[in-house]
């Protein structure tokens, strides 16, 4: 007896589960290292928002040990907007932050800025646009380095500063007038091969020529300190940047960088 079809099974489904995709890779990661910023995080992601509409991009903050409301602050703003927030269980220091960034970043191209706001978002997609431009000309390694012509700092920082890229400039030879400045585009892959240590990100330019790429400069906005407490002092930074200044300048003598020939497709080499 035949049952009537509405009655009859269903037979089972056997067609594989639809996966979701993974989301495509954003061109551009702003990284941010932070410690104790807690007031300036929604100014500054609003910021970014504004000067990256229409860029795929993504926000990577790196709390390195904040004891403020910076985490709390970091979390609300992941609820509006695409930011990720890492985080360092004890202050271990910017570059290390950096590094954690842009490890855990998925764009091909990195904008770095600091996180108290005086660097300005708005030049980030000029610095990018320069970046793209001098990769397609001459090759992917190259550096694209913000130069704050007008500092909004105090006298003793402005002039703490002068002395400092001066020197350096005169003993690495690294090419850029204001290697402090926090905004710096440069692709992920070249960032990675560089080495890291403790307050390397004062020193990019010259790793960056150390590692065979090139390095311009850009002018920028800058801007005074309105929110926060600086984390830095000026007599400190000095004393430690000529510590980092003579390694940095040891570690370009001891490298020798290889030009490696064109490798020789099998079957074509010489016999013997």
């Amino acid at each position: 007896m035949l049952l009537p079809r509405a009655a009859m099974p269903e037979a089972p489904d056997t067609r594989p589960a639809a996966t979701a995709e993974p989301p495509a890779p954003p061109l551009v990661s702003v990284v941010i290292p932070v410690r104790n910023e807690a007031p300036n995080i929604a100014p500054l992601v609003a910021e970014i928002e504004a000067a990256l509409a229409g860029v795929a991009h993504e926000i990577v903050y790196v709390d390195d040990g904040s004891s403020d409301a910076t985490p709390a602050e970091l979390a609300a703003a992941a609820a509006r907007a695409p930011v990720r927030h890492l985080r360092h269980r004890r202050s271990c220091g910017q570059s290390a932050a950096v590094v954690t960034g842009v490890k855990a970043a998925r764009g091909r191209w990195i904008a770095t800025l600091d996180g108290d706001g005086q660097n300005d978002p708005a030049d980030i997609p000029r610095l990018l646009a320069r970046a793209e431009r001098e990769a397609a000309a001459e090759g992917g390694a190259i550096l694209v380095a913000g130069h704050r012509v007008t500092r909004r700092d105090s006298w003793v920082k402005r002039r703490s500063s002068r002395v400092a890229n001066a020197v350096r400039s005169r003993l690495l030879q690294d090419a850029t007038p204001d290697t402090g400045c926090g905004l710096k585009v440069f692709p992920r892959a070249l960032f990675l091969e560089l080495p890291h240590f403790d307050h390397m990100h004062r020193f990019l330019p010259a790793l960056v020529l150390r590692q065979g790429g090139r390095v311009v400069s850009e002018p920028v906005n800058h801007r005074p300190r309105v929110r926060g407490v600086s984390n830095y002092g000026t007599l400190d930074r000095l004393l430690v940047g000529l510590v980092d200044l003579a390694g940095v300048a040891w570690l370009q003598r001891r490298w020798k960088r290889p030009e490696v020939e064109p490798e020789t497709p099998p079957g074509t080499g010489p016999r013997t």
